[in-house]
């Protein structure tokens, strides 16, 4: 599986806001991690 195509500074973001490591965060399929924004988001918006 190849790393994520994404900056080095959205790597550090998601990275951050999902308080994951970054070497998970590259390797990460992007499916799960399109789950995990949008989870992010959702609580956001109840905020």
């Amino acid at each position: 599986m190849r790393p994520l195509q994404i900056s080095a500074e959205t790597a550090q973001k998601l990275s951050k806001s999902l308080n994951l490591p970054l070497e998970q965060i590259m390797h990460m399929p992007q499916h799960i991690l399109l789950a995990k924004l949008a989870e992010i988001q959702k609580q956001d918006h109840q905020k």
